[in-house]
C-alpha cells in the first residue's frame, strides 16, 4: 500500500500545473523585450522576458567598456493584491513594491517604508522608448534617477 502511495504522488506530482494567464499581467506586456541605451558613458541594458504564468522576470546590467559595472534582477508577480515588482540589485534579498497603478503603456509600483526608492515607475514613450524612473526621498531631501532605452538585440 504504501509502495502504491508514493507511485500516486510521483504521478501527481509530475503532472504538468496549468496556470491561468492573469489579465492584469498580461498589460505589462509592452515592457518584455531587450532594450538598450547610454548613460554618463555607460552601456545600460534591460531585458524582461515576456508575461507568462503570471510572472515577467528581467534583468538590468551597466557595462563600462567590456566590465559590468552593476546589475539588477527583479520580476513582476501576481498575488491575490495585485502586482508586484521584487528588485534585488545587485543579488541582493529582493524588495517588494506593490502596484499604486497601471494605464496604457505606463506603471507605477510603490513601497513607502523603503529607504530609496519609494517608487519605481515604467512607461513606453511615443517614440518606442522604454523609460524608467526612481524617486523617494534620502534624507528629507526628493531625489530620482531615470534611464531610457530603445529597442534592442542580445549580442
Amino acid at each position: 500500500m504504501a509502495r502504491m502511495s508514493s507511485l500516486l504522488l510521483i504521478c501527481l506530482v509530475a503532472l504538468p500545473i496549468e496556470v491561468a494567464e492573469s489579465s492584469e499581467i498580461q498589460k505589462l506586456a509592452w515592457m518584455a523585450g531587450s532594450w538598450a541605451g547610454e548613460k554618463d558613458g555607460v552601456r545600460i541594458e534591460e531585458h524582461w522576458a515576456a508575461p507568462r504564468g503570471a510572472t515577467m522576470i528581467g534583468m538590468h546590467r551597466d557595462l563600462r567598456g567590456d566590465r559590468t559595472v552593476g546589475f539588477e534582477f527583479f520580476r513582476v508577480v501576481e498575488d491575490s493584491l495585485g502586482l508586484v515588482y521584487l528588485s534585488q540589485p545587485g543579488g541582493q534579498p529582493p524588495t517588494p513594491f506593490r502596484m499604486k497603478s497601471l494605464e496604457d503603456r505606463k506603471v507605477v509600483f510603490e513601497n513607502p517604508v523603503h529607504d530609496f526608492p519609494q517608487r519605481i515607475l515604467y512607461w513606453l514613450g511615443k517614440d518606442g522608448a522604454l523609460h524608467a524612473r526612481i524617486d523617494g526621498t534620502i534624507g528629507g531631501k526628493a531625489e530620482f534617477e531615470e534611464w531610457t532605452w530603445k529597442p534592442s538585440t542580445l549580442k
